[in-house]
């Protein structure tokens, strides 16, 4: 009998830790992944808008959303980590490398850090750590995250758990920061007076606005990003889980997060890196996502007078407009509107 010529991909006992995989199909971007993205999320940021705001900085042309970097890199890795998972879990150690722009071609790599089966033996945490790069093997996106994936068998013996020890925050000093000159920077171009300087530690944002998540839109992008996870595109297969129906790609919900977070932090030009993040409770087509965001950190960056690091925190809730900062109770459960939990740092212009 000849061996099957399709793939059901990888369950968890088929990973072990050291794996490499280099995943199939790279990607060749262009200006009609740039207008799609807008049309998904309405980002309005303006050096991902803007040809000519883009060369007054400096780069070549306007670079493409970090957020999409991220959107493409991590569907190239679904079909051989996260095809068969019950839901992502957790980032960390996020870093955006060089920017991308359209005619560029990524390709991505992941090595499998750590495996822990769950005590139902139906499933287990599998963390990988993925690179993405450019047709020029520059970085564009380096990162750590954690899936939760269905077992073949549950009888299955995967062996002594092994959970990697993530840092708890990427370090200022290994952020990259394009080489870019402020000098030209056009704060109403951008949409906002407020730079790095005008933040303070503890302060709170309400985005105020809310959007509203269709099933149409995020299976719109998971086609688009190549994202196979059967958990978002089956309808036929979401009947059987625990909620019923198919979940939103988490992706989508950060998308939509940071494109309202333009109402407060519109200077924040580049996602640089994310710290940690959590998709707290499931989304679905009809929720209204809203956001809020928390300053943690103001911090300077070596040899650049012109541009700082601002450490936000972004809370997504669905179905609940942010304006009383819904986040974690006092006993450490978050609020039941709670979607998602993100810590990251912007590069921002300074005075």
């Amino acid at each position: 009998m000849s061996k099957s010529k399709t793939e059901t991909g990888n369950f968890f006992e088929d990973f072990r830790v050291g794996q490499e995989i280099r995943h199939a199909t790279p990607r060749t971007l262009t200006e009609a992944d740039a207008a799609l993205n807008i049309a998904l999320y309405g980002s309005r940021f303006a050096i991902n808008s803007s040809d000519v705001f883009a060369r007054a900085l400096g780069l070549p042309r306007a670079p493409l959303d970090d957020l999409l970097v991220f959107h493409v890199v991590i569907g190239k890795t679904v079909s051989d980590i996260s095809v068969n998972a019950v839901a992502n879990l957790g980032y960390a150690e996020f870093r955006w490398g060089v920017p991308v722009f359209p005619g560029d071609t990524l390709s991505v790599k992941s090595t499998v850090l750590g495996l822990r089966e769950n005590s139902n033996r139906t499933s287990g945490v599998v963390w990988v750590r993925s690179v993405g790069t450019n047709q020029r093997a520059e970085m564009v996106l380096d990162y750590i995250r954690w899936v939760m994936v269905h077992k073949r068998d549950p009888g299955a013996d995967v062996g002594a758990p092994v959970v990697p020890k993530t840092a708890p925050a990427v370090a200022p000093s290994n952020l990259f920061v394009p080489d870019l000159a402020m000098i030209g920077y056009d704060d109403e171009a951008a949409g906002s007076p407020f730079r790095w300087d005008d933040y303070e530690p503890g302060e709170r944002i309400d985005h105020v606005s809310g959007i509203t998540l269709e099933d149409s839109d995020h299976m719109f992008s998971t086609r688009l990003y190549q994202n196979t996870a059967r958990v978002h595109f089956d309808a036929y297969a979401g009947k059987s889980t625990r909620f019923g129906r198919r979940l939103a790609y988490g992706g989508h919900v950060i998308s939509l997060a940071r494109a309202l977070s333009f109402n407060g932090l519109a200077n924040g030009f580049r996602v640089a890196a994310i710290n940690a993040g959590s998709h707290v409770g499931p989304t679905f087509g009809g929720d209204t996502i809203y956001a809020w965001s928390e300053v943690l950190e103001r911090a300077p960056l070596a040899g650049r007078s012109d541009i700082g690091a601002l450490r936000v925190r972004t809370i997504a809730t669905k179905d609940c407009p942010c304006v009383e900062f819904p986040g974690k109770g006092a006993d450490g459960k978050y609020d039941s509107a709670v979607v998602l939990d993100l810590d990251y740092w912007l590069l921002m212009p300074r005075r």
